[in-house]
């Protein structure tokens, strides 16, 4: 992952057997851990405080920015909230599990449709592959039952894929 410039270069093994993370290059190796966090701890009011518009987000350390960033999908892509440090802080003080998320690869998602209040710490490149399934598959003003059923099949296997 080039982080300044928000750019997956290559995702083969090869390719990341030469990039440990320890800062000798400009790229970073993407981990492949997936946690599911079925504990995890966030309010209504909470998530009201990030100021995402809708019910699912991606929130990482972004070097780029010097600041967590919150991503949320769109039918045209992902969208960057307007996030508070304070709203954050907050929420990683709740969750110390938050703490050792790598920066610039990987972070939560949060999942919050219909009764749904789901989170995982993901790879930077599964928010992606998600941002894709709704852009790819949305129909109409709310989605379409197509999409949805990607989605929810899209968190099974995140959650079949946890540690």
């Amino acid at each position: 992952m080039d982080a300044a410039n928000w750019k997956i270069q290559c995702v083969c093994d090869a390719c990341a057997v030469l990039f440990g993370s320890q800062g000798q290059t400009k790229y970073l190796r993407v981990p492949r851990r997936i946690r599911f966090l079925p504990n995890f701890r966030l309010t209504d009011d909470q998530w009201d405080g990030l100021l995402i518009p809708i019910a699912m987000a991606f929130l990482f350390h972004s070097s780029r920015h010097g600041k967590v960033v919150a991503l949320y999908p769109s039918p045209a892509g992902p969208v960057e909230s307007q996030l508070t440090l304070e709203s954050w802080e907050e929420i990683a003080s709740s969750n110390p599990e938050l703490a050792n998320m790598q920066k610039d690869v990987e972070g939560l998602l949060v999942y919050r449709v219909g009764s749904a209040r789901e989170h995982f710490v993901v790879p930077i490149d599964e928010c992606f592959a998600l941002i894709g399934i709704i852009r790819t598959q949305w129909k109409g003003l709310s989605g379409g039952s197509t999409m949805w059923n990607e989605v929810r099949t899209f968190l099974a296997a995140l959650k079949e894929r946890s540690h």
